[in-house]
């Protein structure tokens, strides 16, 4: 196994800092201390539970420009954004601070017997999975229910930000949660798969890529674990003829281009029916060539690095195939400076459900422009990809939004407005973006046993 972690800065490719990686003993002490913490924290009342949490999100908010400077610095992230990150998680905590024991009292139900009831114990130890592109926020979305619940945690984070990963932990600790409640353990990919199988390790929980989802699930399901898998995305936005132009064209910019358009739920194919194409079309490559990209660090810059070099790689040869495909590239499409990570915000026109842009998940600045004949073709075309996160629906007529919003083979279908993940309202894919569901109650309802209790007196 590696003995190290590189921590290196998207903007400058400069190396930040190097952390060493977690050896057997590490990994064993972690495991065993998340697992003796359990046996005590599963105790723990729920209003001492939700005072912590409350701790927690204040330490959130003091210590917010020096948690946000750590994404920033890490994975390339624009500091407003990185400021709301933050901002987000505290509110998710106090969120499960104040909902945790409705979403968790015990359900009575008539039967037979006496009395009985459903009630919601925890699991035990909770591995979780986690990306680099909201090293804060997709970590907080999982955490909180979860230990709210009662459950124990042990964070494997991506390898770019091992800051990120240490000051997550650091935030715990500080707030006064007991010694195991949650952990980092910095070690590789190809150290996950036996923390799977240990005999410690209840659930698993994975935010990232439908490649590695699979595996996840694989090993899972081996040892029978429970997982939740929120995966890749390729998120329609429907603009229908009747829309409003202008506000469509406002919000696909930000839902594309934000956090650089590496985002699962970023809207990454824009399907415009009729007429509604060249009107989007004009204004839409405007404001996508008028976008402010540089240093992270400087509040006017909108876009910013892409997390490592072999994303941007990866963004080139996607983007390459599709215009041999027959995509017309109305703007971008070409590295920016002489250092730094950084790609133009693109637009792909004319993109087709067969090309490359459309049927891969492309996560970077770029914008795939599809034509649709009409509301059913628009619905198949956005059903034709293998992803099935969320999709954004634009028109005036809410009640046609309403009828075929169902039609929609996705997690989340929001109305004139960005998808966006909320602590109040349930997370997660169908098709190959995964299965089961972060946030409101649906979230912490994942890593409980749903055990039903029957008395006869």
């Amino acid at each position: 196994m590696a003995r190290e972690i590189q921590a290196i800065n998207p903007a400058t490719e400069e190396v930040i800092a190097t952390y060493p990686i977690a050896q057997e003993k590490e990994i064993e002490d972690t495991l065993q201390g998340a697992r003796d913490a359990f046996a005590t924290w599963r105790r723990v009342s729920l209003g001492e539970r939700g005072a912590l949490m409350l701790g927690l999100a204040r330490y959130l908010r003091e210590n917010k420009s020096e948690l946000a400077s750590v994404i920033t610095l890490e994975m390339g992230k624009p500091i407003g954004e990185a400021e709301a990150e933050i901002e987000k998680c505290a509110w998710n905590c106090e969120f499960y601070s104040e909902k945790a024991a409705q979403f968790l009292a015990p359900v009575v139900v008539e039967s037979n017997a006496s009395s009985s009831h459903v009630q919601f114990p925890p699991l035990g130890v909770v591995l979780a999975i986690m990306p680099w592109n909201f090293p804060f926020w997709q970590t907080f979305r999982f955490a909180a229910p979860a230990i709210m619940a009662g459950n124990t945690a042990i964070l494997k984070h991506a390898s770019n930000v091992p800051g990120c990963a240490l000051a997550i932990e650091r935030a715990f600790t500080e707030s006064g949660f007991p010694s195991g409640v949650f952990r980092n353990l910095m070690i590789p990919g190809s150290a996950v798969d036996p923390l799977i199988s240990d005999g410690r390790i209840a659930a698993v929980t994975l935010t990232g890529s439908d490649s590695v989802g699979s595996q996840v699930a694989s090993s899972a399901g081996r040892v029978l674990k429970k997982t939740v898998l929120e995966l890749g995305g390729s998120d329609p936005f429907i603009v229908l003829p009747d829309a409003d132009i202008d506000l469509a064209v406002r919000t696909g910019i930000r839902a594309r281009f934000q956090n650089t358009g590496q985002s699962c739920i970023a809207a990454k194919r824009f399907i415009l029916v009729a007429d509604a194409y060249p009107r989007f079309e004009e204004r839409f490559v405007q404001a996508v060539s008028e976008l402010k990209v540089g240093d992270p660090r400087e509040r006017a810059n909108q876009v910013g690095p892409l997390a490592r070099a072999d994303l941007r790689e990866g963004i080139e040869k996607q983007v390459t195939r599709s215009v041999e495909e027959g995509g017309r590239l109305a703007t971008g499409g070409k590295r920016l400076f002489d250092r730094g990570f950084f790609y133009a915000p693109t637009v792909l026109a004319d993109a087709r459900p067969d090309m490359t842009a459309a049927c891969e998940e492309v996560f970077g600045p770029v914008a795939a422009l599809m034509r649709a004949d009409s509301v059913p073709d628009a619905i198949e075309i956005a059903n034709a990809s293998p992803f099935g996160l969320g999709a954004s629906l634009w028109t005036q007529d809410t009640q046609l939004a309403r009828r075929i919003a169902g039609d929609i083979e996705t997690g989340q279908v929001f109305v004139n407005g960005m998808v966006a993940s909320d602590p109040r309202l349930p997370f997660g894919g169908v098709k190959r973006s995964g299965y089961g569901r972060e946030l409101a109650d649906f979230g912490i309802r994942e890593f409980v046993n749903i055990q039903t209790v029957w008395i006869k007196e």
